[in-house]
């Protein structure tokens, strides 16, 4: 397999913290490598050193080949960047903006406008191109930015939180962007804290948490990995809740998670035929339930158990 990314025992320290402590990360060509990961975990630090903008303190990672410390004219000459925050100028206008960026990169004028043209109708903004940035949506300026991080034909899309502050309709837009860039041959290194977006977007994930990987896969196995099948409930009636819980807690041996606002309880499941028990158990003590099945766990859990696990891990070691 070919891999544009390539990074082995990143780390780096801000004085006595350490930041990343021995990362590893692989991303195939052609494919999205979500990395997720709580606020301070590394995942932006890890994006800079792969961007050239930070050298690691040790290890050592290559794009494309090229060594992000000992290339990294080679490395920024493949790769585009969009951050958390838009970085065009809302001064100028959308095409304004790409036309400078394309200059910037040494297009021609007539390169630059072109390129600033078809970037532009690629991302559905042609009717607002001569618009200032300020008048521009959330999701306009997101997908101009998108936008811009392309003008050089990047081979590798850095995309750190790409949708933080964004609506649910927004973000869809924004995904359906990435999906198309994925669909063209991009290659891209996706930072988020969203884990419906990796699971959305993701061929593979990588964990990080306090600065090290926790743990790396693809969705379905992250998902598996972590306690097999969950059993979800939803009584009819909300005065149920505490019986269906007793119930769940002397068939499973767990105590069942209890959403107040839905009212729906869910506990970890390692016997398929626990469904069937339980349809038993409800029908003798006449509780009914809208809802009742079988599923994998949501990324969501996935995330809180393996950086739960690590937690105890730290303190263990501690």
């Amino acid at each position: 397999m070919s891999y544009a990314i390539r990074a082995e025992g990143l780390v780096k320290r801000y004085g006595d913290m350490v930041a990343l402590n021995g990362v590893d990360l692989e991303v195939p060509v052609g494919r999205v490598v979500g990395v997720l990961g709580p606020n301070g975990a590394g995942k932006t630090t890890t994006v800079r050193i792969l961007a050239t903008l930070m050298r690691p303190d040790g290890g050592h990672a290559t794009v494309g080949g090229y060594d992000v410390v000992k290339d990294p004219v080679r490395v920024r000459s493949l790769i585009g960047l969009t951050g958390q925050y838009a970085s065009v100028d809302e001064s100028l206008s959308g095409s304004e903006n790409l036309v400078l960026l394309g200059r910037l990169l040494n297009l021609s004028t007539r390169q630059a406008k072109a390129r600033a043209a078809e970037l532009l109708e690629r991302f559905e903004l042609t009717d607002a191109a001569a618009r200032p940035i300020a008048t521009f949506s959330g999701g306009m300026r997101r997908r101009l930015d998108l936008a811009a991080s392309l003008v050089g034909r990047p081979q590798v899309l850095y995309l750190d939180e790409p949708t933080t502050g964004l609506d649910p309709h927004t973000r869809n837009e924004v995904w359906d962007v990435v999906r198309g860039l994925v669909a063209d041959g991009s290659t891209v290194l996706l930072t988020t804290q969203y884990l419906e977006e990796a699971d959305q977007l993701a061929d593979r994930i990588t964990v990080i948490d306090q600065g090290r990987v926790v743990a790396e896969g693809r969705p379905g196995e992250l998902k598996r990995r972590v306690g097999g099948q969950i059993l979800h409930v939803r009584p009819t009636l909300p005065g149920d809740l505490d019986a269906v819980s007793r119930i769940l807690t002397e068939l499973t041996g767990h105590t069942p998670d209890r959403d107040e606002n839905t009212g729906l309880l869910t506990v970890p499941a390692v016997d398929s035929m626990l469904v069937s028990a339980l349809v038993r158990r409800l029908d003798a003590a006449g509780i009914t339930a809208d809802e009742v099945g079988l599923r994998l766990p949501s990324l969501d859990e996935v995330f809180l158990a393996l950086t739960r696990q690590n937690i105890v891990a730290e303190r263990n070691v501690a």
